[in-house]
């Protein structure tokens, strides 16, 4: 992808005619008015209805407030996130004949770019250039971000080329915004590419540029070039921040390098750079992946030392892991010292207690969780609800996961495919296959991603039954459909094969396996 960016030219052109296709035409404008007077604002509490009060009264005071106090008001608004509150008042104030000047017109273009109303957004910009305003570098910046923000990635480029022909100097914010945009798409090497542009002379390069590029390379499995990058950046004279640090720490360990990372963590202290609850987090994570439980027991203990507070990613992090180490017990003694500091768990720390206590068997402390969660307004989510059903289905209670599955669905939470998988599975060990071929012949013709799990789950409850010649035809139906089976489906075939003295069949199958790489010999 290449990024053409023009010479910059040294007269300067406000004329609307320079920036089309941005600028909306003239009834895309008239929408705006019509479109945001017809909508009061929205206040969601005291605070903001008190300064939306007293943002009305100041229209009727004599004189009135300065321009700046409303532009204050508005701008707190803004940081509050109540966009189209702040849109609303704005047009209220336009409407009192009060006409705003360059910056509240900026924070109303950030308020449209938030709500993905691009146009709108442009059509502000017409409006600070008919009043003959000139578009400063917070603007055409917050520009191009929204339309980033919004998918529109290369709009935002031609917009840049667009005002830097028009002799417009754009910054290291602008820049970056770009950059990201890039990665946030894929682009990586186009983001790289525009890096050095800008290095040779558009702006000065930073470290949140490199960090972003890094981060992307990281992502698509470049530790090699992320490196490279790295070094250049340094060769620049521009050192590691604790987010680079913590991007390598993540890339080492999710490569299983945990001695790595923890030399990474080494050489960032040295460098005086802090870690923070993001660095420890990591590290927890990747010594749990590694199954040094002890060193991630470390790692959480010892942060606080040096003044890290653990938030409730880490209590996550720790539980999970404690969890999936089969520590149940001290998992749950985590989950009391949350309460004990105050810090309410979230729907994913009860889901990983719920999913370790059905696995064990006590499914009593499961529902004290569940009562738990509902008191704390702590909504179950699909995960929840799936290790739920798990584990009524596993224990035989099939009545009562299709009651559960039936509130689920009440709620308005949407089954996954593992949720349906389970399910079948669950029919076809408590005696109900007829009810699974059912089921599963519905999913299939309503175009449901059946998986290579759920193919496997049914050809064994088929074979379970001794239904060889029906499993037979799912097997074929399942490779019509471009689900190729796997090791487990063809280990299912053979035995039940073999168990029918269909020794040839079994035979065939089991080179078959071996011809696609699923078997060594």
């Amino acid at each position: 992808m290449s990024l053409p960016i023009p010479k910059l030219r040294l007269c300067l052109s406000y004329s609307m005619s320079k920036f089309y296709p941005f600028l909306p035409n003239p009834s895309s404008f008239s929408s705006f008015h019509l479109h945001y007077h017809s909508q009061p604002p929205s206040p969601d509490h005291d605070n903001v209805h008190d300064v939306v009060s007293q943002f009305r009264s100041m229209f009727h005071m004599r004189p009135v407030p300065p321009i700046l106090a409303f532009g204050q008001i508005l701008g707190s608004l803004t940081r509050m996130k109540h966009y189209s509150t702040t849109i609303s008042l704005f047009k209220q104030m336009e409407l009192n004949g009060i006409k705003s000047h360059l910056v509240i017109l900026s924070i109303v273009i950030n308020c449209f770019c938030h709500l993905g109303q691009m146009p709108f957004s442009f059509s502000i910009l017409a409006m600070i250039l008919k009043r003959g305003y000139h578009p400063n570098v917070i603007t055409l910046s917050t520009l191009m971000k929204g339309l980033c923000l919004n998918g529109e990635v290369k709009k935002a480029l031609i917009f840049h080329d667009k005002v830097v022909a028009q002799g417009f100097l754009l910054n290291e914010f602008s820049y970056g915004t770009l950059i990201n945009g890039l990665c946030k798409i894929g682009e990586t090497e186009a983001a790289i590419k525009l890096l050095r542009i800008i290095e040779g002379g558009l702006c000065k390069s930073n470290v949140v540029m490199y960090a972003t590029i890094i981060d992307s390379l990281f992502k698509d499995n470049l530790a090699k070039e992320a490196y490279h990058l790295l070094i250049k950046m340094m060769s620049n004279n521009i050192m590691p921040d604790v987010y680079i640090y913590n991007i390598m720490i993540d890339a080492l360990c999710k490569e299983g390098k945990i001695k790595e990372a923890k030399n990474a963590l080494g050489v960032m202290v040295k460098a005086c750079v802090k870690p923070d609850i993001v660095t420890f987090n990591t590290l927890m994570d990747g010594y749990f992946l590694v199954s040094q439980v002890q060193s991630a027991k470390h790692i959480f203990n010892a942060m606080t030392q040096i003044g890290v507070t653990a938030n409730v990613i880490s209590y996550n992090i720790m539980i999970n892991g404690l969890c999936k180490s089969k520590t149940v017990d001290e998992a749950m003694n985590l989950f009391q010292e949350m309460h004990k500091r105050n810090m309410v768990p979230n729907t994913v720390t009860y889901t990983t207690l719920i999913d370790a206590l059905c696995k064990s068997g006590r499914i009593a402390d499961v529902w004290d969780l569940i009562d738990e969660m509902h008191d704390r307004n702590q909504q179950l989510d699909v995960i929840t609800y799936n290790c739920l059903i798990h584990a009524l289905c596993q224990n035989y209670h099939i009545d009562k996961a299709f009651e559960l599955f039936k509130t689920m669905m009440e709620k308005g939470i949407q089954p996954s495919m593992y949720t349906w998988n389970i399910l079948i599975d669950g029919m076809c060990r408590g005696g109900r296959l007829e009810k699974a071929q059912e089921t599963f012949q519905d999913l299939l013709i309503k175009g449901y991603p059946l998986n290579v799990h759920s193919y496997t789950i049914m050809i064994n409850g088929l074979c379970k039954k001794g239904l060889l010649d029906e499993a037979l035809t799912l097997w074929s139906k399942m490779e019509d459909n471009g689900c190729l089976p796997n090791a487990v489906t063809f280990e299912i075939m053979i035995t039940a094969l073999f168990g029918k003295d269909e020794s040839d069949k079994a035979e065939a199958f089991l080179h078959e396996m071996i011809f696609r790489g699923l078997l060594t010999r």
